[in-house]
């Protein structure tokens, strides 16, 4: 039996009616060398079922039950008992294509990789490249530029102490990242659509909501600290000129405005004199 050199981690709550597509993109791997991992995070729904299901079919499939604590919550449970040296958490309501394991695996001898990922493609209620900013630290320590499903060693993952489970509402991966790569390693994009990421009503309402979240934004920054400073400099400065430059801009708008509306004032009153 072949040993397992990579770990997906699939965390369920709620997704029982996309997990059949979820783990079937497991199942088409052309590389299969893996074990899947499927995390029951107190779910109300089917997951138990269908879940089982998969592990009847392939021994390479594992199912663990768990309170409800959420998605860093229920990927750390799923980690932990990971045997692969890589990792690739996959949410249960987004699929893979059959190529991706044996992609990122063509590089896994490269020491200082870190992470690996790819283009990614929008489905569901949008259909388009899902579209991000290329890699380095600054963007990173900008935004989140990696999406949750790219590899990582279970190592790297260990020494982070895994994912910040106070981040309950969002940005869960994007510390993750940090926390990973702040100090060294290089990232890897392969340049070829691997993977799906599921567009619905609800999604859309979680990352309208994301960007709204200070407070979390606030304590990944605070956490990080020294990264923000070194990659951006000053966060409090940085603040202090980004609203400096949301004043200049507002004074921009508003004489351009005013402009507007004197013109059009003008081209009134001559039109009126006319007559």
């Amino acid at each position: 039996m072949l040993s397992t050199n990579i770990s997906i981690i699939v965390p369920c709550y709620k997704q029982a009616k996309y997990l059949d597509e979820c783990l079937q993109s497991v199942f088409d791997q052309i590389f299969t060398d893996w074990e899947c991992i499927i995390v029951n995070d107190g779910s109300p729904d089917d997951t138990e079922f269908i879940a089982k299901k998969w592990i009847e079919k392939d021994s390479r499939f594992k199912y663990f039950y768990k309170e409800n604590g959420g998605l860093s919550s229920a990927r750390n449970f799923g980690i932990e008992s990971a045997v692969g040296e890589w990792i690739l958490p996959l949410d249960a309501d987004d699929y893979i294509s059959d190529d991706y394991l044996q992609l990122a695996k063509s590089h896994f001898k490269n020491n200082n990789l870190k992470v690996i990922y790819c283009l990614a493609r929008k489905f569901g209620l949008q259909t388009e490249i899902l579209k991000l900013e290329k890699f380095s630290l600054k963007q990173l320590a900008l935004e989140n530029v990696i999406f949750c499903t790219a590899f990582y060693k279970k190592s790297d993952w260990q020494k982070a102490e895994g994912y910040d489970e106070n981040l309950k509402s969002g940005y869960e991966d994007w510390e993750f990242w940090i926390n990973i790569l702040k100090e060294s390693g290089e990232v890897l994009k392969l340049e070829k659509v691997c993977f799906f990421y599921r567009i619905k009503e609800d999604s859309m309402l979680i990352n309208l909501k994301k960007i709204n979240d200070e407070s979390t934004i606030q304590y990944i920054e605070n956490k990080h600290r020294l990264f923000f400073e070194k990659n951006l400099g000053s966060i409090r400065n940085l603040y202090r000129e980004n609203e400096q430059n949301k004043k200049v801009l507002d004074a921009i708008n508003k004489r351009f405005f005013s402009r507007v509306v004197n013109k059009l004032y003008s081209i009134k009153e001559n039109f009126f004199n006319r007559f």
